[in-house]
């Protein structure tokens, strides 16, 4: 209510109360003001009161709550079901124009403006997290595959004649299908072995651009965020090979906002050289529903093309949902969950490592990965050739989700392109592995849950291994008596 109402309504409680009642309504709109006027994060996180208060508000500036409004067009925000109203906090509407994802709507002020709000909480975000040069990002409802599209398409209009993407391979389908949905060539450059890491051979990248000739190049598309032994690309010697040779960079940053050391990365390489783009997913990194990714850069204009390139409007849902809960978190909830991340990442290592000597096997050693472990199945594998991948079944029958089994030799065919060595980001990896990660939201009760179990399927696999070989050691025996 605003302070006439509240003002009427002492003719009908006790002055005092709604005084009182005044002063808490105010307390909400003054942290309401302070978003509007700021366009940041908020240190403290929001109570859901005073969300769901914003987002009412929000919800009766669109046309479509306006009372007695009649609409005659045919896209009306009108919603069949009252669930479904009540799910989107009846902002209908999206976000966008049919020419850009990024402008105002006439007909939803309120919807425009909670897009408006959530992009400039994400700067802020990506700012905090360590990209602090940022110029410019938009929150799109693709998720990280079709995000990397749509910038490898705004390239299009930039670099007409190139037909060729360069790509540090790893072995992740959505980021190679990306580049052939945008119907450009992937060059597929394999990684050098140092030690158990996978790392990016640069000079190999440097000699496909001019063998292709760097007019034929749309751009480098390197990563950060990835499954060990693989590690995030040398963002900076690739962001210097682009500026050197007037080359754009996108780099797919999937998880990456999670890690300090991507977001490092990310800042050295346009400190130092180019990065035009650079991808990120929502739910990865900000534990909200799939569907949504953030496309951020360093050059404002640009970005503003990639927006420009989207066409129609767009749901509203992933800038709702991202909206919600950076509001809930503030920037010091926010903090703490990447501060708790990195200490169960800690745990994770030195669990898998005490687990792996147990068992006969080891924890690859990978520290240029901050999110992603791996341990050898070498002697697992000894024991029986089939055991590698049993393991994976097994894990995932006993609900431990998200730990790869990688065996030896697997072939993957995508788009005309054969991968030897498909899921382990090289042809020839020395050894099969497992892969385990602390992403943003785990607990210490995951890791001792993944390693109590993982120990078990292990020490039946190894079980069923020694029976098997003593059995087929009674054969030969008969046999050969």
């Amino acid at each position: 209510m605003n302070s006439e109402n509240f003002a009427l309504s002492e003719r009908l409680v006790s002055a005092s109360y709604v005084r009182q009642a005044c002063q808490a309504r105010r307390s909400h709109e003054q942290l309401i003001r302070q978003l509007l006027e700021q366009g940041k994060c908020p240190e403290e996180g929001w109570s859901e009161s005073t969300v769901e208060l914003f987002l009412n508000e929000l919800a009766v500036m669109d046309s479509n709550n306006f009372l007695g409004n009649c609409g005659v067009g045919e896209r009306e925000g009108r919603v069949a079901c009252d669930v479904v109203a009540r799910r989107h906090y009846r902002l209908i509407h999206g976000i966008g124009r049919s020419g850009d994802i990024a402008a105002v709507q006439p007909k939803a002020a309120g919807s425009s403006l909670l897009n408006k709000l959530t992009n400039s909480l994400v700067l802020d975000i990506l700012k905090m997290s360590g990209v602090r040069s940022v110029k410019s990002c938009f929150v799109v409802p693709m998720a990280t595959g079709m995000s990397l599209t749509l910038c490898f398409l705004t390239l299009r209009f930039r670099r007409p004649d190139a037909r060729y993407i360069v790509w540090p391979r790893i072995d992740q389908k959505s980021c190679f299908k990306a580049m052939i949905t945008a119907g450009f060539i992937p060059v597929v450059v394999e990684n050098v072995l140092e030690g158990d890491e996978l790392r990016t051979d640069v000079e190999a990248v440097e000699r496909k651009i001019l063998e292709l000739g760097a007019e034929n190049i749309l751009c480098v598309h390197s990563t950060t965020s990835c499954f060990a032994p693989r590690v995030p690309d040398r963002l900076e010697e690739l962001a210097k090979l682009c500026a050197k040779l007037n080359i754009p960079h996108i780099v797919n940053n999937a998880y990456g906002v999670q890690s300090s050391k991507c977001m490092h990365l990310i800042q050295e390489g346009a400190r130092i050289g180019r990065i035009d783009a650079f991808v990120q997913s929502l739910d990865k990194n900000f534990m909200v529903p799939v569907g949504g990714a953030i496309i951020a850069g360093f050059d404002e204009a640009f970005i503003q093309e990639i927006s420009q390139t989207y066409p129609g409007r767009a749901s509203a849902s992933p800038s709702l949902d991202l909206l919600i809960t950076l509001l809930t978190l503030g920037a010091r909830g926010y903090k703490k969950l990447l501060s708790d991340r990195k200490e169960v990442y800690a745990i994770l290592a030195e669990e898998l490592k005490k687990l792996a000597s147990a068992h006969g096997e080891r924890l690859l050693v990978t520290p240029h990965n901050p999110i992603s472990l791996a341990m050898s199945l070498d002697g697992l594998q000894a024991g029986c050739d089939k055991a590698v991948t049993q393991l994976g079944a097994m894990l995932f029958t006993r609900q431990v989700s998200g730990a790869r089994v990688i065996p030896l030799d697997k072939e993957q065919t995508i788009g005309g392109h054969t991968f030897r060595g498909f899921m382990s980001h090289s042809e020839a990896y020395p050894c099969p592995y497992l892969n385990a990660a602390a992403a943003v939201g785990i607990t210490r009760e995951d890791v001792a849950l993944c390693i109590k179990r993982l120990d078990k399927c292990l020490k039946t696999l190894q079980k069923e291994a020694k029976l098997a070989n003593s059995c087929d050691n009674d054969n030969e025996r008969s046999e050969s008596s």
